[in-house]
């Protein structure tokens, strides 16, 4: 691994010297110990401070407004998908698209942007592809809350490098039916919880998508089951049914009325939530959010999925995806970014801040 990264270098082979250090959920250390020593180096107009495996650098210029930039460091395992490699016009290898491209662009910027027309704060945190208590965002948000303020987040994830606004809430829930356990010789003195599944299977069929738009951006929600188990041998009518389904809600709805609307749908049946995260609405009438707009030249879209900009709308920060990279590939062996969407997003915030 090289003693430092190269800053103020094109940010594509600067996405590439990020992906070539390993960072597995976990695994930080390393990557977050080249950020730090990198940013004290080559960025002294920077205030930087560690958090865990989180690099955190904010310029004091007592601007009018402050724009937090939020990048996680981690990737999903590696698939075969390292070292990285270019064929042409194409950057692959894992973390290309999620999102060392993105924290390539932001640690170019927190280097060379040293009059922004803003304050500035970059976030590289960890943890942010496994479960939610470990995110280091969540961290630095209890330990350093004052590090999160601002007038606009950008999160730098995938998007295709056009600006997603918002994102969707989740919640998952456990759908139970009960029966009677018989010896299926003689199936009529039992009752079958698996076959009392079979409503509340239709009833999702049959149930029809809300489309909602907000800010000018669409939202499409989403009821999919997801997980089904039950039976307990195979000479037994099985007692138990348990169907898992997963709800996407547009952010006009909060976790409880999004919880009220299950329950709508399969009343009746026992229902119990395991899980749940508000989304976070567009947040594009904020001005500071309306200059990124303009310097994109595009139109937003709404973000259909969940992301951290959810953890800034909380704290009442408008909040937006904007990062190169197609999303569909996150996670995937097939894992890649072509190089102009990674200058586009350098060059489009740039635009935004000089």
């Amino acid at each position: 691994m090289a003693d430092t990264l190269h800053l103020s270098a094109d940010p594509v082979d600067l996405t590439a010297a990020l992906v070539d250090v390993p960072s597995v959920s976990g695994d930080e250390a390393e990557l977050a110990d080249l950020v730090e020593r990198s940013l004290r180096e080559q960025a002294p107009h920077l205030e930087v401070v560690r958090s865990g495996n989180s690099v955190l650098a904010r310029t004091n210029l007592g601007r009018a407004e402050r724009v937090v930039f939020a990048g996680h460091l981690d990737t999903v395992p590696i698939n075969d998908n390292m070292p990285s490699r270019r064929e042409g016009d194409v950057l692959h290898g894992c973390g290309t698209v999620d999102m060392k491209g993105g924290d390539a662009v932001m640690l170019h910027l927190a280097a060379t942007l040293t009059e922004p027309r803003h304050d500035l704060t970059f976030v590289f945190y960890d943890c942010e592809e496994i479960e939610a208590s470990r995110n280091g965002l969540g961290r630095v948000e209890r330990d350093l809350p004052e590090w999160l303020r601002g007038g606009l987040a950008i999160v730098c994830e995938p998007s295709n490098g056009v600006v997603e606004a918002g994102c969707q809430g989740t919640i998952r829930v456990e759908v139970r039916t009960t029966g009677t356990r018989a010896h299926t010789a003689r199936g009529w003195m039992g009752v079958n919880a698996v076959h009392a599944m079979g409503e509340v299977l239709r009833r999702l069929e049959a149930h029809v998508t809300r489309v909602v738009e907000i800010d000018g951006c669409t939202y499409r929600e989403g009821l999919q089951a997801v997980k089904i188990t039950g039976g307990v041998a195979g000479n037994v009518v099985p007692d138990e049914c348990v169907l898992t389904v997963n709800h996407r809600f547009a952010p006009d709805r909060s976790p409880a009325e999004a919880e009220a609307h299950l329950r709508e749908v399969f009343e009746g049946f026992d229902l119990v939530v395991t899980d749940f995260a508000a989304g976070a609405l567009p947040g594009l009438s904020a001005p500071v959010a309306k200059e990124l707009v303009a310097a994109t030249g595009g139109t937003p879209v709404g973000k259909l999925g969940w992301t951290d900009v959810a953890r800034f709308a909380a704290l009442g920060i408008p909040a937006v995806n904007f990062g190169p990279g197609d999303p569909t590939l996150a996670h995937t062996q097939q894992e890649n970014v072509p190089v102009g969407q990674i200058t586009n997003c350098a060059d489009v915030l740039r635009r935004f801040l000089a």
